[in-house]
C-alpha cells in the first residue's frame, strides 16, 4: 500500500508537528487540504525561475509566464470536462465565483417578480449572493427543502421549477450532509423552463470525478485549496454563450482590450473577468495538485477514505478526551454507534466520504467551544457555514449534528463562522 503521507511535509516531518511525540492525522479535508510537495515545490518554481507578469509582456520571461498560466488554464478545462479554456475564470475560491455570476449575470438577467430557487443545504457562499440578489432585483427566493436523510425529492424540484424560475443554484455535494445531489436531472428540468443552474463544487473536485458538459451546468465553481492546491485561487467556468453577454464583473488593468477617454473596450473570454495582475503562481500549483489527485486517482482516495470511516465505526471505539474532529461533512452519512465520548460535545468529521458525528450517551449535544487536537487527530469543532440541513435531517437514534442556529424569517439557519471558501 502506497505511503501518500510522505508527500504532505507537515504530516511526514517528526518535530514540531506532534503531540505527545505523535505525528498528526489530519482530517479537515473539507475545510481545507494539505498541501503536498510538489504543489507546493510548482508555486516556489514560478516565483524563482519563472516571475513576470504574464498577458502584460511580449519579452520572454513575459511570455514563459503567460505559457505557464494559460497551460493552468487547459488543465482546469480538462479536469472538470469544459468544452473551451475561454470558459475557465480563475478567481480567489468558490465564494467569488459565486458573487461574480450573481452580480454580473443575476443582476442582469433577474427581475422583480422572478423566483431564485436554492436548495436549504447551501454553503452560505452559495446563499448570500442570491439573497443579494433577490433584494436588489424584487426576486422571490425560494427554497428546495430536503427529506430526513438529507436527500432531495426530485418530484417536489420539478414542481417548484415554474415559467418564474430563472437561476436554481445548488452544491454538488453538500458539506453539512455529505449527499451528492442529482445535478444532472435538475440542470435538465431548469433548462426546460428556460432558467440556469450554478453549482458549487467546492466539495466534490476533490473526491469524484466531474464533467460540467454532461452535467450540463451553466455555472460551476471550486476552490483550489480543498483540492491539495493553494488559497487564493478558484475556479469559476462558465458556458460561453453565458460570459459573452456578461458585464465585467471587476474593472481595471489587464481586462481591456482599449481605453479612450470615454469608454473602454473589454477583453476577450476569459480576460475580462480576470482584472488586475493574476495569481499565476497559484493557478499553476493548482494545476500541479490537479496533477496529484489524478496520479493517486479518485477510486484509489474513496477507497481509503471509506476504509477510515469503517474503522470509525468500530463498537466501543473511545476516541478519548479530544475526541474526534473535523468541520465539514462530505458525501453520503454514516451512523456511528457505540462510541465513547469523554469531555466532548459534537464534532463533526470530514473523513472522506462520510459524515462522522460523535455524541456523549446519545443524548443531543451542543457544539465544543474550540479547535481540537485529541491524541494527534486535528480539526475544528462545529461551525458549519450552511442553511438549515442541519436541523432537517437531525434523526434520534442514528446521529447527532448540533449546531448554534437562530431562526430566520426565510429559514432555518445556522449561524457559523466562515468554514473557508
Amino acid at each position: 500500500m502506497t505511503d501518500y503521507r510522505k508527500d504532505f511535509p507537515l504530516l511526514s516531518e517528526i518535530g514540531e508537528n506532534t503531540v505527545d511525540g505523535r505525528e498528526w492525522i489530519y482530517i479537515d479535508n473539507a475545510a481545507t487540504s494539505q498541501r503536498p510537495q510538489c504543489v507546493i515545490d510548482a508555486e516556489r518554481d514560478f516565483y524563482l525561475k519563472h516571475n513576470a507578469n504574464p498577458l502584460r509582456g511580449n519579452y520572454p520571461l513575459s511570455v514563459e509566464a503567460t505559457e505557464l498560466y494559460e497551460n493552468a488554464r487547459k488543465g482546469v478545462r480538462d479536469f472538470i470536462g469544459a468544452k473551451s479554456a475561454r470558459e475557465i475564470i480563475f478567481t480567489r475560491n468558490t465564494t467569488e465565483s459565486m458573487n461574480l455570476v450573481a452580480y454580473s449575470y443575476g443582476l442582469n438577467n433577474v427581475n422583480a417578480g422572478d423566483e431564485i430557487l436554492v436548495s436549504i443545504m447551501e454553503h452560505h457562499s452559495n446563499l448570500l449572493p442570491w439573497q443579494m440578489v433577490a433584494r436588489q432585483t424584487g426576486a422571490v427566493l425560494r427554497f428546495i427543502e430536503c427529506r430526513t436523510d438529507g436527500s432531495v425529492d426530485l418530484d417536489q424540484v420539478k414542481e417548484q421549477i415554474t415559467e418564474k424560475t430563472k437561476i436554481v443554484a445548488i452544491t454538488q455535494i453538500s458539506n453539512v450532509l455529505g449527499r451528492v445531489n442529482p445535478v444532472k436531472e435538475i440542470a435538465a428540468m431548469a433548462h426546460e423552463k428556460n432558467a440556469i443552474i450554478v453549482v458549487d463544487g467546492a466539495q466534490s473536485t476533490p473526491h469524484i470525478p466531474v464533467n460540467v458538459q454532461d452535467l450540463d451546468a451553466d455555472f460551476f465553481a471550486f476552490s483550489g485549496h480543498k483540492i491539495f492546491g493553494p488559497m487564493g485561487i478558484g475556479v469559476l467556468y462558465g458556458k460561453k454563450k453565458l460570459l459573452k453577454k456578461m458585464p465585467p464583473f471587476l474593472s481595471g488593468g489587464e481586462m481591456i482590450e482599449s481605453v479612450t477617454r470615454e469608454s473602454a473596450k473589454y477583453a476577450e473570454l476569459p480576460h475580462k473577468f480576470e482584472a488586475g495582475t493574476v495569481n499565476a503562481a497559484g493557478a499553476i500549483a493548482l494545476h500541479a495538485a490537479i496533477k496529484y489527485a489524478q496520479s493517486v486517482g479518485f477510486d484509489v482516495m474513496q477507497e481509503r477514505e471509506l476504509a477510515v470511516v469503517q474503522d470509525l465505526r468500530r463498537p466501543g471505539l473511545d476516541v478519548g478526551e479530544g475526541g474526534f474532529a473535523g468541520a465539514e461533512a462530505e458525501l453520503q452519512v454514516a451512523a456511528v454507534e457505540d462510541v465513547k465520548v469523554r469531555q466532548v460535545s459534537v464534532l463533526v468529521g470530514a473523513v472522506g466520504l462520510q459524515t462522522v458525528a460523535f455524541v456523549p450517551d446519545g443524548s443531543r449535544a451542543e457544539p465544543g467551544p474550540r479547535a481540537v487536537a485529541g491524541g494527534g487527530i486535528v480539526g475544528r469543532t462545529v461551525q458549519h457555514d450552511a442553511g438549515g440541513a442541519v436541523a432537517a435531517v437531525t434523526a434520534d437514534k442514528v446521529f447527532y449534528i448540533a449546531v448554534q442556529h437562530q431562526q430566520s424569517s426565510t429559514s432555518r439557519s445556522i449561524s457559523s463562522k466562515n468554514a473557508g471558501r
